[in-house]
């Protein structure tokens, strides 16, 4: 029947108590006793290797004092479900929970490129995107949407912010539009001003009010290399000074107030004298 705590049942070999192996064990089963744990101990290292039918290795489990590694073509982990939360493979890396938890000082940092349909912060804490010495790309092909439900939205740089649209138009909404840096243009001469009327006539309109209301409403002009700049309520949208204008008397847009009471205004209309199509749209109120 066997040999000591070691006897040969149907089927195999039944060892009770400890064993110890001093070289190679080959079997194609090793299990523990119903309701008993089974533990396999080693003094360096423990590894198991699974050969193919020719005798080469195929997939290895390494385990050393410092280090585990796994040698395989494909890497999977699930729960007692069978849904796959992790796998590794040549080609990808998929993660199959619900969430991806990435705790650390350092963040994440990628190499190459990353596609994901949602990246979000947790909750109480914000989310930084960041590219310490070079650009940050953000493309899409349909929309980029952008929202801040309960605070600002900023855009800072060091040199030109520009925005720019192919198709459409640039649309600036809001109960209060502020540019508080434009620089205001001095009335032209009196020689100068009847010859620029003239070239200027259909390309500004200007609002009417008193002589005592004219210091505090002025239309909001743009020359033809883009550049705006505020004139006079009561004078022709043109400028002396090329250093605001870009072109003296040579004016595409105008921006006039159209509130029926002048000094209370907040907002302009688009007017347009070559250009028909692209711009910025100031919405108007009723």
């Amino acid at each position: 029947d066997g040999m000591g705590q070691l006897k040969i049942v149907s089927g195999g070999i039944q060892l009770t108590g400890q064993a110890m192996v001093l070289d190679i064990l080959r079997a194609s089963s090793i299990r523990s006793k119903h309701g008993q744990p089974i533990s396999i101990e080693s003094s360096r290292n423990f590894s198991v290797n699974t050969r193919d039918s020719e005798g080469y290795l195929e997939n290895q489990l390494f385990l050393g004092h410092d280090r585990l590694e796994v040698l395989a073509n494909h890497f999977r982990v699930a729960d007692t479900h069978g849904t796959s939360l992790f796998s590794v493979d040549r080609d990808e890396v998929t993660v199959g929970a619900s969430s991806l938890r990435v705790e650390g000082e350092g963040g994440v940092i990628f190499r190459d490129s990353i596609q994901t349909p949602l990246v979000r912060a947790e909750a109480g804490k914000d989310l930084k995107l960041e590219s310490p010495t070079r650009s940050l790309e953000a493309r899409a092909t349909q929309e980029i949407f952008m929202q801040s439900r309960a605070g600002s939205i900023e855009a800072n740089c060091l040199n030109d912010l520009k925005l720019h649209s192919v198709a459409g138009s640039i649309r600036l909404d809001a109960s209060t539009i502020i540019m508080p840096n434009l620089r205001t243009a001095q009335a032209p001469s009196a020689s100068s001003s009847g010859s620029s009327r003239d070239h200027s006539s259909g390309s500004s309109s200007t609002s009417t009010s008193s002589s005592s209301s004219h210091s505090k409403i002025y239309q909001l002009c743009a020359c033809s290399n883009g550049k705006l700049f505020l004139a006079p309520a009561h004078s022709i949208c043109t400028a002396d000074d090329s250093a605001i204008s870009g072109r003296q008397a040579d004016v595409i847009h105008t921006l006039t107030n159209i509130s029926t009471n002048p000094p209370t205004y907040d907002h302009f209309v688009w007017t347009s004298g070559k250009r028909k199509a692209g711009g910025i749209i100031f919405p108007t109120q009723a």
